[in-house]
């Protein structure tokens, strides 16, 4: 039963920073719920592994840096996607 929470409180916040990523990045992308879910946890990862890279690998709670940094992670991997998306439709 754990795992199953851990698995929806993913998604949950995957999809908390992927809409605020989304509301933060101008222009239109066309994702559905799920996508914007994926790309927020994808982004959080990313937004890890530069912090992680930028402290030293200090290991601390939930915080507003957290956050931060999976937003930001997040922008980043939402625009990726919307270029690469927008690159391939146009071939």
């Amino acid at each position: 039963m754990g795992a199953i929470l851990n698995v929806i409180s993913w998604l949950v916040f995957g999809l908390i920073v992927g809409a605020i990523a989304r509301f933060l990045m101008p222009g239109r992308q066309d994702l559905t719920w799920l996508a914007t879910a994926l790309l927020g946890i994808a982004g959080s990862l990313v937004g890890g592994v530069v912090s992680w890279l930028i402290l030293g690998g200090q290991q601390g709670t939930i915080n507003a840096a957290g956050w931060v940094m999976s937003i930001l992670g997040a922008i980043v991997v939402v625009f990726a996607y919307s270029r690469l998306k927008g690159a391939r439709g146009a071939t």
